[in-house]
């Protein structure tokens, strides 16, 4: 079967292809873009490589049973994904509103996808195929594969499996699982039969396949009791290691069980680079030109993955339960040709968007027995203190760099998935930081230090407030030594669970010295699987068992927002209510130090009008700049 060329949509298309009936047809909640950054893209490609024919039914119409019959009935299995992006998060706000455009979807129309996409389409293909093997995948199936806390109907929902119709969930990047799993399909071998791979999670009424497997608070007990929805996600956390985990289970009524193997192995740098060496075609498909294509793709399109993984370890963040803390790249040589692709693209201008990862200045394992032991269940890497076996080395990291720079073609290479900027100070050399600000920095470098509150920091499992602002004394010195004038626009997070209405003034204090309102803030977000949600739920440190202060009413949510964007008018009456609930009235007047003016004299009244009129002229002034780009 001919490598080139986009997989097929239509029976037309398998008819162009000779192919009768396909070994696997992918059912996915994104339209069809055939690059490395989608992971159906990865998956159906892998799966091509390997012998097997595959079709795409990208984004199905879920009110209709027969848009899942389009490419018939595969010879082996449905695979399924809500795509890359939970599905609830892609369609709702943190306040729970219907978001505007979908990045995934063409001309980035939004209602192309069902709410909970991957319990929708398993229902939808098992109506008409009653026995045929669906298997999940992607984002939204790897974390909601126990049972967890859902923001969106703010209860505990049970595994994905039950509700969906699925027979397997492939947890995690998924190359290696998927391959097993159509390897035995293709064998013979019954889907019911398949619960010996790791990276899955299967359903059985077998108390024999639990010998060697830990149990985990049943559903019926973590639905009704935080503390044990607090010790399950513990466990959970604690078994996420492909060296040490162990299979888990979790007890059901009527006796099922859903149990989950432990992780696959992180790949090898040969076997990422196999996996980025797929014949993708590195666009979408062309029946979304006229709809003015995927908007996704725009932001991936001239950006190199170098990495997979972090041992970062924040607590808002899911990628220990997908990715894993261990560290897997791509050898120089693969990432380099991928950007000679590039470079031969007609719309590339010279701009390389970035290379990185989920953390860019993670190249490798933080320490070497990673890659024989695996991480520490103990400890994380980085946080509270960075653990003495770190191994801060940008070496390898900056010898790729310069390699890109070299390239003919390439005019610039940002950097802009992230600095980790702790690991950054770890190392005394300051070649990197050099080179970053020189070469890598467009004007402003973008840096997550989320807040400045210690105690706030401590739940984020973020470093405290003195590291990153050793970081940004460095970051100024060395640009005051390049004669630059770059900036730094720090991401900041408002009502995190442990942040109270003082921490968050202090906060805006903080802003306030920058001398700027940042236009960036993000609520936290409560997304299944990580940390933070679970404290968020239960208003418990599932580690320590601790009581955790979370800002869960929409109003204080609403006012510890504001005050991180203080200087907007519209924001003056929640800022107001802030300061005074939080007993620093002694930031309302007219000192250098306050935050807002009183409104009940008339120099207040006059000053208010100031900022009122100041800031209509700034935005005046930014239109007419945008204008004359």
């Amino acid at each position: 079967m001919e490598q080139k060329g986009f997989l097929p949509v239509s029976k037309e298309d398998m008819q162009r292809l000779g192919i009768r009936q396909l070994d696997f047809v992918y059912v996915c909640g994104d339209a069809y873009v055939d690059h490395p950054s989608f992971g159906h893209a990865i998956i159906t490609r892998l799966l091509q490589a390997h012998g097997y024919s595959v079709g795409i039914i990208a984004q199905p119409d879920w009110k209709d049973d027969r848009s899942v019959t389009v490419l018939g009935e595969p010879r082996y299995a449905f695979f399924v994904s809500a795509g890359n992006m939970d599905s609830m998060v892609n369609h709702y706000s943190v306040s729970k509103k219907p978001r505007e455009k979908d990045a995934y979807s063409p001309g980035g129309k939004t209602g192309l996808r069902p709410d909970r996409a991957s319990i929708v389409y398993g229902n939808l293909i098992r109506r008409t195929y009653k026995k045929t093997p669906i298997i999940l995948g992607g984002i939204e199936a790897s974390l909601r594969r126990l049972s967890h806390y859902d923001y969106w109907s703010d209860t505990v929902r049970r595994s994905l499996l039950l509700d969906s119709c699925a027979d397997l969930i492939s947890y995690g990047m998924g190359e290696r699982s998927i391959l097993e799993i159509a390897e035995a399909l293709a064998a013979g071998i019954d889907v019911r039969d398949l619960t010996y791979i790791r990276g899955t999670v299967f359903l059985t009424r077998d108390p024999a396949l639990l010998d060697d497997a830990l149990e985990l608070p049943s559903f019926e007990q973590v639905s009704s009791d935080k503390k044990k929805y607090a010790k399950s996600f513990a466990l959970q956390y604690e078994n996420t290691d492909p060296f040490t985990a162990k299979k888990l289970y979790e007890p059901y009524p009527h006796g099922i069980f859903v149990v989950q193997n432990p992780p696959q192995p992180p790949l090898s740098t040969q076997e990422m680079d196999d996996v980025y060496a797929l014949p993708y075609q590195r666009g979408y498909h062309p029946s979304y030109e006229k709809q003015g294509g995927v908007p996704a793709l725009a932001e991936v399109k001239f950006s190199l993955i170098s990495s997979r993984g972090c041992f970062g370890g924040c607590n808002f963040c899911a990628l220990t339960f997908h990715q894993g803390r261990i560290i897997q790249a791509r050898s120089h040589d693969s990432i380099l040709t991928e950007a000679e692709q590039i470079c031969r693209d007609p719309e590339f201008k010279g701009y390389i968007h970035d290379v990185g990862g989920p953390t860019a200045n993670f190249r490798y394992p933080s320490c070497e027995k990673q890659l024989t032991s695996g991480v520490c269940k103990e400890r994380q890497c980085l946080f509270p203190r960075p653990c003495p076996n770190v191994r801060a080395d940008h070496g390898d990291y900056l010898e790729l760099l310069r390699k890109l720079r070299k390239l003919p073609g390439i005019k610039k290479v940002f950097i802009r998935s992230g600095i980790r900027f702790d690991y950054l100070l770890l190392e005394r050399d300051d070649t990197f930081l050099e080179e970053l600000c020189r070469y890598h920095v467009s004007g402003q470098l973008k840096v997550a230090p989320e807040h400045i509150s210690d105690a706030v920091l401590t739940r984020m499992g973020k470093p405290p407030v003195l590291v990153y602002n050793d970081f940004v004394r460095k970051y100024q010195k060395m640009n005051q030594k390049l004669g630059s004038r770059q900036y730094l626009v720090p991401y900041l997070m408002s009502s995190h669970p442990g942040s109270t209405l003082r921490d968050a003034v202090a906060l805006a204090e903080y802003v306030r010295d920058l001398g700027y309102m940042p236009q960036q803030v993000q609520d936290f977000y409560p997304t299944p699987s990580t940390v933070s949600t679970c404290m968020y739920y239960t208003e418990l440190d599932p580690f320590t068992m601790e009581r955790v202060y979370v800002p869960k009413d929409p109003h204080e949510k609403a006012m510890q927002r504001a005050l991180i964007q203080y200087r907007d008018p519209k924001n003056y009456d929640l800022v107001h209510e802030a300061l005074v609930r939080a007993k620093r009235t002694d930031l309302i007047g007219f000192g250098r130090e306050c935050l807002i003016r009183p409104r009940n004299t008339k120099r207040g009244a006059a000053e208010a009008k100031n900022v009122k009129k100041n800031a209509k002229k700034k935005t005046i002034r930014n239109i007419h700049r945008k204008k004359t780009r």
